[in-house]
């Protein structure tokens, strides 16, 4: 007899803001904001559950976070610092199970068929998991445990923060049923409003719904997306993700850019944080992204796709620029930019012995970052920087992270407009 399918979806709950009040006593119990500074444009990466009681939430613009929450704590994102720690939660999970489907910096699916031999049944085993996070770093998870990916996800968020919700096997159904059309994974809000147009505002109505209206109504892939989600069938998400995912980051300005020598000194610090995270994650990919954002709010994007991992920093850096040369001639002036690795995988080490000269330089410059990342690791993140990219009125000693506690005269300063794209989640 085959044992039932087991998976565990663990979210940590509002990720940036915890680490940063985890790290600062005093802003225990205060709305932390974790983004763009007031008075800057840009956009809230996370923010804390006492921010949430405001009304702000990831992805909003920071003028409206601060307009709906001037008392808040806004803390610039510390994306290297925040990566190590999601290594040391990582670890963890592997721990209790090799098979790990990490899904972003702050989330992971854990396929645990099998799991109760040694760490006995799910809500032992989450419940074990969640102390040795908690005992590690010191933060909060919530677990969502069912027999598919879809069911998981939806149950972590269930009972956040530090939440545990279980789906028995059979049960899926009637955990759907408790939940708000809102809640259903990967129901976005042009469907949603589609829906309410239709008047169709609960889950049962949905149910009674044939499959084959519901794609004349929203389509092929939407209506047959809703039918499967309704009834609790995974319809393949984040199939093949522990074997691929993105590391990316962006930057938006304060002001339009229109100066070369600025942007590609941003796609330098890109290159920098994006390498790092990579290399942390001991992984690899073959393939560079580039994401420019207009003044005109149009977007533009390239990638280049080589035949070898892309190892080093100056690799990073040098393929960063081919790609802004094709994008850009500097006529335009670039509201945000933003740098990535995709196809993202586990490096094994294979296929170096193929290379050719320029990336067997490549590779003695890799192992050159990876004792880098190692010296940062061991000390801060910010023990070890490239030369360009530290500040020319100290050169010797890198800038802390900035926070701001903002006056209520920033709104009436501010000249940003709203940035609806969000930086990495938390």
């Amino acid at each position: 007899m085959s044992l039932p399918d087991s998976w565990f979806h663990l979210d940590m709950d509002a990720f940036y803001a915890a680490v940063e009040q985890r790290d600062n006593p005093a802003y225990a119990g205060k709305p932390v904001i974790v983004g763009a500074l007031p008075g800057h444009r840009g956009v809230v990466s996370t923010c804390s559950y006492e921010a949430r009681t405001y009304g702000v939430h990831s992805a909003m613009p920071i003028s409206h976070a601060y307009r709906l929450c001037p008392q808040g704590i806004y803390v610039i994102p510390r994306m290297d610092y925040y990566s190590k720690i999601s290594q040391q939660i990582m670890a963890v999970f592997a721990d209790f199970t090799p098979r790990i489907i990490q899904v972003s910096i702050d989330e992971a699916f854990l396929d645990m068929k099998g799991a109760e031999r040694l760490f006995g049944p799910p809500e032992e085993s989450a419940l074990a998991l969640k102390k040795r996070v908690f005992e590690t770093v010191g933060l909060t998870i919530s677990v969502g445990v069912a027999t598919n990916k879809l069911i998981a996800k939806m149950a972590s968020g269930y009972k956040k923060p530090d939440g545990l919700t279980i789906v028995p096997p059979g049960e899926e159904q009637d955990f759907i049923r408790n939940l708000e059309i809102r809640d259903l994974w990967g129901i976005g809000k042009k469907t949603q409003q589609r829906l309410s147009d239709l008047n169709l505002t609960t889950i049962d109505q949905l149910l009674q719904i044939p499959q084959q209206s519901l794609t004349i109504l929203f389509g092929q892939a939407t209506g047959q997306y809703l039918y499967q989600v309704l009834r609790g069938i995974d319809p393949g998400i984040y199939e093949g993700q522990s074997k691929s995912h993105s590391i990316s980051n962006e930057h938006t300005y304060p002001r339009d850019i229109t100066h070369r020598g600025t942007v590609e000194q941003t796609l330098l610090e890109l290159s920098h944080s994006i390498l790092f995270r990579l290399l942390g994650e001991q992984s690899r990919s073959h393939v560079l992204q580039l994401k420019i954002r207009f003044a005109d709010f149009t977007t533009s994007t390239a990638q280049t796709t080589l035949d070898h991992p892309i190892r080093s920093l100056e690799e990073t850096h040098r393929l960063a620029l081919s790609l802004l040369k094709k994008r850009w001639t500097g006529g335009q002036a670039i509201r945000l930019i933003g740098l990535g690795f995709s196809q993202v995988e586990p490096d094994t080490g294979a296929g170096q012995g193929e290379l050719f000269a320029q990336e067997d330089m490549d590779i003695r410059r890799h192992q050159v970052e990876k004792a880098v990342l190692g010296i940062r690791s061991k000390f801060n993140p910010e023990a070890i920087q490239k030369a360009s990219l530290l500040s020319p009125k100290s050169p010797k000693t890198p800038t802390p992270p900035k926070t701001a506690k903002p006056s209520r005269e920033s709104p009436h300063q501010q000249k940003d407009r709203p940035d609806r794209n969000q930086a990495s989640g938390g």
